[in-house]
């Protein structure tokens, strides 16, 4: 099973590029399955308010729900103070698996980092070529595991891709995903170095094509052990764990969706 662990899908209102625009799926879809993968990724675009940009997500994810998972994303500052509730609320109510810190927005804290370890869920954190970042959050959260996309920089940043690649080296909870990785030669030495349980797939759909990003994963010659990891394994091993942290809440306040169900690799 093929696991596209990186798209996007919704609309954003910040309208000031592409990905705070508008992410259609529907042409992914078909882009995705012609490819041959089973499952995608999805988070919201850029957005002011991302508890209606997860709401928005998680409707998308109900029309496909063989298809689609979802990661909710929240804004570090803006949300400073309910981050624990829009993480419970994306994870208990819409069956998301994970979570999205942008960069962009701001990065992460230690309410947001303790949200995500309350759940077990993975962060997905573009450091948008800050990979020094990476250093201040692994070590003091080693029970959290951080995915940094696009190995460091969408921007092909070396300096960010090749610090990344030490990072996976020595910390055990950190990986990567190939998405939009132009510079071919570092996800080699990713895996040579760190091994190809600490590398994803993605495609950074819908604007780039799956095809495309897969076809990256295809020619690098791995073992199929291997290639099933980076393509499917690691991102399921990652999403499996998810934890419902038990509190003090009326019954009317939480309302429960079974997560989506994910058969053995």
């Amino acid at each position: 099973m093929i696991i596209d662990a990186h798209c996007h899908a919704g609309k954003g209102d910040v309208m000031n590029a592409p990905w705070s625009t508008d992410a259609p799926i529907d042409k992914y879809l078909l882009r995705a399955r012609a490819a041959g993968i089973s499952k995608t990724i999805v988070i919201p675009p850029g957005h002011s308010d991302y508890a209606a940009a997860n709401a928005q997500l998680a409707r998308i994810c109900a029309r496909n729900p063989d298809r689609l998972i979802g990661f909710a994303a929240v804004h570090a500052t803006r949300d400073r103070g309910r981050i624990f509730r829009l993480v419970e609320r994306a994870v208990t109510r819409y069956g998301f698996r994970g979570l999205k810190v942008h960069g962009y927005d701001a990065l992460p804290t230690r309410e947001v980092c303790e949200a995500v370890r309350a759940f077990r869920i993975p962060m997905l954190v573009d450091v948008t070529g800050r990979a020094h970042i990476i250093e201040l959050l692994a070590p003091q959260y080693r029970d959290v595991n951080f995915i940094v996309p696009h190995l460091g920089s969408f921007l092909d940043d070396w300096r960010a891709q090749q610090q990344v690649v030490d990072q996976l080296v020595r910390h055990p909870n950190v990986f990567t995903d190939t998405a939009g990785v132009r510079r071919f030669d570092y996800i080699v030495q990713a895996i040579r170095r760190a091994g190809a349980r600490k590398v994803i797939f993605g495609s950074d759909g819908p604007w780039l094509h799956p095809s495309i990003e897969l076809y990256k994963i295809r020619v690098l010659g791995l073992s199929p052990r291997d290639e099933q990891l980076v393509l499917g394994g690691n991102i399921l091993r990652l999403i499996r764990n998810v934890r419902f942290p038990v509190r003090n809440v009326a019954p009317s306040e939480v309302e429960t969706r079974v997560p989506l169900a994910i058969a053995p690799m």
